[in-house]
C-alpha cells in the first residue's frame, strides 16, 4: 500500500466534503474532491486514489450510474458509498454494479475511519494473497472470477464473511456477521443472500409471537475449512 492513503470524494454537499477533508487530515491521508461524476472521472484518472467515496444523490448523473462508470477504469479499487438510504433492493444496484460497501449519512467520524481501514486491510490482503488459493469452496471460487459486476460479489469480501463465520459453529444473524466483519448491513445481507443460493449456508429461522421470522446462519460443512 502507497503512503499517504489517497481517498477521492465524490459529492455535491460542500459541507460533507469539508467535514471529510478534516477527517482524512486528521488521520494522514490525502484527500480529492469532486463535486460530480464527470469530475469524479478526472480526478481518479489523474490521482489514482486508493478508496473512493461517493454520494448516491448527484446532480445529473447519480452514484449507481457513478459506480458502474468507475468500474470501466478499474474492477478493484474499493468503493464505498454515501447514503440516507437503507433500501436493500437500492444497496443491490449498487454491489451489482461494483460498489464494495456502504456508509450511511449523518456522517460519524468513527465509523468511517473504522469502514476505511477495513477496506485499506482487505486491499492489503488482496495483495498479499493474490497468487495464493482462497479459503473458499471450489465450486464457489469458479464462479467468482470477476464476477462482482454481474452478481455484486468480490471474492475477498466473501472470504472476510466466511473466516468471521468459522469462527464460532454458533448461528450468527446478519447483524452478528456486519458487526464482526466490519461491513455494512447491506453489504453483509447482499452476500448472505448469495452465499445461502450457492448453498454455503445451514439457515436457522426463529419464529416470535410478534413481527417477521428471524434468520441466523452458520457455515455448512463443504471441505474448505482448515483442520
Amino acid at each position: 500500500m502507497k503512503q499517504p492513503i489517497t481517498i477521492l470524494c465524490i459529492d455535491d454537499d460542500k459541507e460533507i466534503l469539508y467535514a471529510l477533508e478534516a477527517i482524512f487530515e486528521f488521520k494522514g491521508w490525502k484527500s480529492v474532491i469532486a463535486t460530480d461524476v464527470p469530475s469524479g472521472i478526472k480526478s481518479y484518472l489523474n490521482h489514482n486514489p486508493d478508496i473512493i467515496l461517493i454520494d448516491y444523490h448527484l446532480p445529473r448523473i447519480n452514484g449507481i450510474e457513478g459506480v458502474k462508470m468507475l468500474r470501466q477504469f478499474s474492477s478493484d479499487v474499493p468503493i464505498i458509498v454515501f447514503t440516507i438510504d437503507e433500501d436493500q433492493e437500492v444497496a443491490n444496484s449498487f454491489l451489482e454494479v461494483g460498489a464494495s460497501d456502504f456508509a450511511l449519512k449523518p456522517i460519524k467520524a468513527p465509523d468511517l475511519i473504522s469502514r476505511i481501514n477495513l477496506h485499506i486491510q482487505l486491499i492489503d490482503k488482496k495483495s498479499m494473497t493474490k497468487n495464493k488459493e482462497l479459503k473458499v469452496p471450489k465450486q464457489t471460487e469458479e464462479k467468482l472470477t470477476e464476477d462482482r459486476l454481474i452478481k455484486g460479489i468480490s471474492s475477498t469480501t466473501l472470504e472476510l464473511i466466511m473466516v468471521a463465520m468459522e469462527e464460532t459453529y454458533e448461528f450468527m444473524t446478519v447483524e452478528d456477521i456486519a458487526h464482526e466483519t466490519g461491513l455494512a448491513y447491506q453489504t453483509t445481507y447482499r452476500y448472505i443472500q448469495y452465499m445461502e443460493k450457492e448453498n454455503l449456508l445451514d439457515v436457522h429461522t426463529a419464529y416470535g409471537k410478534v413481527g417477521r421470522p428471524k434468520n441466523s446462519y452458520r457455515l455448512l460443512n463443504m471441505g474448505w475449512q482448515n483442520g
